[in-house]
């Protein structure tokens, strides 16, 4: 076992060997502790992971995944795992059942030129699979050479992603497609609230709804075809809360009293009665993730500060996140809600003719939603106004 010596600065330092590179340059790992017991631990630690990952360059790749995912279930998500599960079982075939010391550089680079050809079962055309694809299926061939060879290049080059500008239908298009059907609720959720698949199906009466606002608290994945409720509350990325508009809590109030879920139904019903739909309308293709994307766009186009945008939509770092979050509801945030309000309030035809432009620019500037309370007080401040100048007109 290698002995720890004392540094000048007074402590320890224990080095150990590693491997030997292909040009016989010996590598070492050296392990600084404030005291020699410490030090000499942590490099004893390392020689016996060393010779784990020397028992596991034997192994093949197929089976140090399941060593990988096995030591880490505990903190991989369900769904992570079930997404490991199918690139080990589809992607890499070449390589899949090859021993880990018998792979190199060029052998990687050979095996993602051939995967960039694989055809995407999905499709009927036989395409290839997308170069995200690629690059999410070498992300877990990486993690797992980089844990258990780590002295294998794994650098390679991977095929160019490309960005696709779809054409997606209008939100009064989509809304006349949908309307009065059982998933025009879950629609609305992702079209005008930016909710995703999995945040829809997780909302609830019991948890969600606070007051005027909906708040996603849990969501529900499939795995292995089994609809799986996972908890929200420790992971702040994508903690959102937003204001309910009128219509959606309208249309929440038409749902089964005795049901708590808002949306309770699959992946499944939800994705194809939803594609169905918009096919019958004869609209653009579109899937219900596009909603999304819509909801993006129209934020766009009514000039939404990219903050606010981000912040509606989840789209943010945990930076971000902490950085904003205490100014979720402040009243430009509450102006942006009753911009992009207003915005979907038109397209789906309820905005209604006959409340004043004033009224409304007067919601704008408090930073308030219409109520017939706020209707209310403002046509007595109205009148009041109009008493005011009628008797200074009689006076004079």
């Amino acid at each position: 076992m290698p002995t720890a010596k004392k540094l000048p600065s007074g402590s320890w330092r224990c080095q150990v060997y590693d491997y030997t590179d292909a040009e016989g340059k010996r590598h070492y790992e050296s392990f600084t502790a404030e005291s020699k017991k410490d030090s000499e631990f942590l490099a004893a630690q390392f020689s016996m992971e060393k010779e784990q990952r020397r028992h596991m360059s034997s192994s093949s790749l197929h089976n140090a995944i399941d060593v990988y995912i096995e030591t880490s279930d505990a903190i991989l998500s369900p769904t992570t795992i079930q997404g490991y599960r199918k690139i080990q079982k589809n992607a890499f075939s070449d390589i899949m059942e090859l021993p880990l010391k018998k792979l190199t550089r060029q052998s990687l680079q050979d095996a993602v030129n051939l995967e960039a050809k694989r055809p995407n079962a999905k499709r009927k055309d036989k395409a290839p699979i997308s170069a995200k694809t690629v690059h999410n299926e070498y992300g877990l061939i990486t993690a797992v050479l980089n844990k258990y060879i780590p002295s294998l290049d794994c650098t390679v080059r991977l095929p160019q992603t490309e960005t696709h500008i779809k054409d997606l239908p209008l939100p009064d298009e989509i809304y006349a497609a949908v309307k009065g059907s059982e998933v025009e609720l879950a629609v609305m959720l992702a079209m005008w609230l930016s909710f995703s698949m999995s945040e829809v199906r997780g909302l609830t009466k019991s948890k969600s709804i606070r007051g005027n606002y909906l708040v996603v608290e849990e969501v529900v994945v499939d795995v292995d075809n089994q609809s799986i409720v996972k908890r929200k509350g420790k992971t702040k990325t994508r903690t959102r809360m937003h204001r309910m508009p009128a219509y959606i809590q309208e249309l929440i109030s038409r749902t089964d009293p005795q049901e708590d879920r808002l949306v309770p139904m699959t992946r499944s019903q939800v994705y194809f009665r939803f594609t169905r739909l918009i096919e019958k309308a004869g609209l653009k293709p579109m899937t219900y993730h596009d909603l999304r994307h819509v909801n993006a766009s129209v934020m766009a186009l009514l000039q939404v500060p990219d903050k606010y945008a981000q912040e509606r939509g989840g789209w943010k770092t945990d930076a971000v996140m902490k950085k904003v979050y205490t100014h979720t509801f402040g009243q430009e945030r509450q102006r942006v809600d009753n911009m992009i309000d207003e915005y979907f309030e038109e397209q789906i035809g309820i905005t209604e003719p006959d409340i004043p432009e004033g009224y409304m620019a007067w919601l704008r500037n408090i930073g308030r939603q219409d109520t017939l309370e706020l209707r209310e007080k403002y046509a007595a401040f109205m009148a009041e106004i109009s008493e005011t100048c009628n008797t200074k007109c009689n006076t004079q």
